[in-house]
């Protein structure tokens, strides 16, 4: 279980995160909604160890988040799909899928074979630059190359962004048959309020660096989410 407890980020003079007390457990989809600009890709980045918390604390089971740097937290099962995806455009697909490798034991420097099972368009292009696959290709690619990792933790930041409609189905199926397989956690970052209300299980509502509205989805009102996302 994650357990992110008292988490304070500022940048300069800036309080970008506010006191955040956030779980997610295994076998559940925790959505982190708000507007542009109110901390969710902090805390995230905070999360996975891109930003440095001024106070607080993040648990992972019982290891010690903040104690570790980026690429120790990727081996202790802590996967990230950024914003924007940020595949290697240059590399192919293999090659963006092998990135993955330097946080695994030489043992399991391999892509499993669920990889392809759930995304069978990159068994096609494998030798294909990233840069000549389209926006939903690349967003799969990029999620792909997070589950090479074989994470426990799943951290995905606004995966339906510039996403093709067909796309996004794709997605939130694959997203919910991780989650349902119980052994991993899944924290989703949306914009898009359908797409998180379809696959949630928690949901957490954030405004001006703070949790204004947090609860199991069927607890919470519809109308009271809706409120926090419109400007």
């Amino acid at each position: 279980m994650l357990k992110v407890s008292g988490l304070h980020l500022h940048y300069g003079a800036s309080h970008a995160l506010r006191g955040i007390d956030l779980v997610a457990e295994r076998g559940k989809i925790t959505c982190v909604l708000g507007r542009n600009g109110v901390g969710k890709t902090s805390l995230m980045r905070a999360v996975t160890g891109l930003e440095t918390p001024s106070a607080g604390s993040i648990q992972w089971d019982d290891i010690d988040l903040l104690a570790l740097p980026v690429h120790r937290r990727a081996s202790a099962g802590v996967a990230f799909v950024p914003q924007g995806r940020e595949i290697f455009p240059l590399l192919t697909v293999e090659e963006n899928l092998k990135t993955g490798f330097s946080a695994l034991p030489r043992a399991k420097r391999s892509i499993p074979d669920e990889i392809f099972d759930l995304f069978p368009v990159l068994k096609k292009m494998m030798k294909r630059r990233g840069g000549d696959l389209s926006g939903g290709q690349q967003q799969q690619l990029a999620i792909a190359r997070a589950l090479v990792l074989r994470p426990s933790l799943l951290v995905l930041d606004e995966p339906t962004e510039g996403i093709q409609p067909s796309i996004i189905k794709d997605i939130e199926r694959i997203i919910a048959l991780l989650a349902a397989r119980g052994d991993m956690a899944v924290i989703l970052v949306e914009q898009y309020f359908e797409f998180a209300r379809d696959l949630a299980d928690e949901i957490a509502v954030m405004d001006r660096g703070e949790i204004v509205l947090a609860g199991a989805k069927t607890a919470l009102s519809e109308d009271a989410v809706r409120g926090h996302l419109t400007v």
